[in-house]
């Protein structure tokens, strides 16, 4: 699966810094606190602070993100609490150059995890419907996996994020990142549904056209 971030192999200062995978979008429900390069400053440093800092300041996406998913308070409570002890585990050595998409990103799996187990054989609409949609154009086949492994992949689809308007990065990301219903994206860029759908067949038609201007398909 596309994973909007990659990892250094070493935890230090000089790599302490931001690469935005969108840029210049402020997360939904942030409280603007402790700046990110703190918080990773205190993992490094094993402060007992630093889970603390990173609920205070990211609690409300995460558990935004695991709802999204899980439609249960209770366990997405569970799956943020278990993504902060997962951090807390990871950095160092790793250190993400992007904070919240690294922690979104262990949010996000431990909440498909749970939902795995808690469902087998039972589909979550908005999920099941968003991997689909995002499946024309990167499809899990032989195909693309010969020419191109999964960080190249989330590499080029950084790249195709970087080229397009502000209000297309945000429809795009919080559709196959987030797996907000087109309802919510409507509300969250002040747009008509109609126009969040055909916005993201068209990023859909333009994306698989980039993988294969690419050498993807």
């Amino acid at each position: 699966m596309w994973k909007p971030t990659k990892l250094p192999e070493k935890c230090n200062d000089s790599n302490i810094n931001r690469t935005l995978y969108y840029r210049n979008q402020k997360q939904r429900g942030v409280i603007q606190g402790m700046n990110d390069e703190e918080i990773i400053k205190l993992y490094c440093s094993r402060s007992d602070t630093a889970i603390s800092e990173t609920d205070k300041k990211y609690r409300k996406p995460c558990m935004s993100i695991a709802n999204n998913i899980l439609n249960d308070i209770s366990d997405s409570e569970e799956c943020v609490n278990d993504a902060y002890l997962k951090t807390w585990n990871t950095i160092p050595p790793q250190i993400p150059k992007y904070f919240p998409a690294f922690l979104f990103r262990i949010v996000k799996n431990a909440a498909l995890s749970r939902y795995s187990y808690n469902h087998r054989g039972k589909r979550n609409a908005e999920v099941i419907v968003s991997f689909e949609e995002l499946g024309e154009c990167i499809a899990d086949s032989s195909d693309v996996h010969e020419s191109v492994d999964k960080r190249e992949l989330a590499e080029l689809i950084n790249e195709f994020l970087e080229g397009l308007s502000r209000e297309k990065r945000i429809v795009f990301v919080r559709r196959y990142w987030y797996f907000d219903s087109v309802p919510q994206i409507a509300k969250l860029t002040d747009i008509s549904e109609e126009k969040a759908k055909s916005m993201l067949m068209r990023l859909r038609i333009s994306l698989r056209d980039f993988l294969k201007e690419r050498g993807v398909f």
